[in-house]
């Protein structure tokens, strides 16, 4: 039996390299050396053990790498072909897909409905942080890498950048909006960026490190604000001459940036909820103007598939944006447990580590 390494999930609190069997290719699979990939927000809430998965699971979602073997069933890939897929693997042919959400592939059980089906690698089925990964669906998931692009600046493209370019998109900004984004991190820093490009005249960013947001200018915001030194609502509702602004975008899974966001929203504008809440929200009833103010809250999964990595990949390639400031650290897969320590402690103004077998 041939045998490799992965980052499997033990018990809350530890994710450890572990060997573990290569995995077999069925017909419509593809195996994918990994080259590069790195780890999720959503990978600490496992580690925690406030998100569930079963112990033994490979973690991680955000890979790049090369085609080492097709299934028979597979068509239009070749074996040796750089490639990624989204953290969201769609089937192409579910309910949820033919309804137009594919990211929710797979969300309905006998048992009633489960948020975040879609999302398999490091879920449902082993993931990425590990030597290789076989992807399901090939031919629905599989983008080719263009030439020109190296693995760090395509690797955002599986999760983090679509997730915060739908934060925008799913919100509908139009030309000329005005949008906050709370929090600075990597989804909330390619939320502002998705919200640039989405057409916003004024884009803002609010979190409490200025590490963080320094680089929110890079990305786009037109003005930031550092909520440990001043109130974030003042401050925006202050910025729009006291209009509020059209979008707010959530970005942390906190009650008080959700309940912020709520805040500065003008009447009729749009709450977009990105972040992954671990406990109960409460909506103040006054900040909802009592369900009368016209507001909507929308919330989005990461979109996947590889028609969405294809147009992601496009942006980055035309320089639309430039995301290779996100990767502050690296590490091999041999030292994954020190990238988890180090990244679920937010030390050393980390915000996305690379990690490379």
């Amino acid at each position: 039996m041939v045998m490799m390494k992965a980052a499997v999930f033990v018990e809350p609190g530890r994710i450890v390299l572990a060997d573990k069997p290569m995995p077999e290719v069925g017909p419509q699979d593809a195996l994918i050396r990994i080259t590069t990939t790195t780890i999720c927000g959503t990978d600490i809430h496992i580690l925690k053990g406030e998100y569930p998965v079963e112990r033994g699971l490979t973690i991680g979602h955000e890979p790049v790498g090369v085609l080492e073997k097709l299934g028979s069933g597979v068509r239009g890939y070749r074996e040796g072909q750089r490639v990624i897929a989204g953290a969201i693997t769609p089937s192409g042919w579910s309910t949820a897909c033919l309804c137009g959400c594919g990211s929710q592939d797979g969300a309905g059980t006998k048992h009633g409905f489960k948020a975040m089906g879609g999302w398999k690698f490091g879920n449902t089925i082993d993931g990425c942080q590990a030597e290789y990964v076989l992807v399901p669906d090939a031919m629905a998931n599989l983008a080719p890498v263009p030439d020109s692009l190296t693995d760090e600046q395509v690797l955002m493209c599986p999760d983090i950048m679509s997730t915060g370019f739908s934060g925008a998109e799913s919100a509908g900004v139009r030309i000329g909006d005005t949008v906050a984004v709370f929090a600075q991190g990597p989804i909330g820093l390619c939320a502002a960026a998705g919200a640039k490009l989405s057409g916003a005249a004024m884009v803002i960013g609010v979190d409490r490190l200025a590490n963080r947001l320094a680089i929110a200018t890079q990305m786009g915001a037109d003005h930031v604000i550092d909520a440990s030194k001043v109130d974030p609502v003042e401050e925006i509702m202050r910025l729009t001459d006291g209009r509020g602004v059209d979008v707010a975008i959530e970005a942390l899974g906190t009650q008080q940036t959700f309940e912020a966001s709520l805040r500065v929203l003008r009447p009729g504008g749009t709450l977009s909820s990105l972040g992954v809440y671990s406990t109960d929200l409460t909506i103040p009833l006054g900040a909802f103007a009592a369900g009368l103010g016209d507001h909507k809250i929308v919330t989005t999964l990461c979109p996947g598939g590889k028609e969405r990595m294809r147009r992601l990949m496009a942006v980055i390639a035309a320089r639309r944006v430039n995301l290779e400031a996100m990767v502050t650290h690296r590490f091999k897969l041999d030292d994954i447990e020190a990238a988890y320590e180090l990244f679920g402690h937010q030390r050393d103004g980390v915000l996305k580590v690379a990690i490379t077998p």
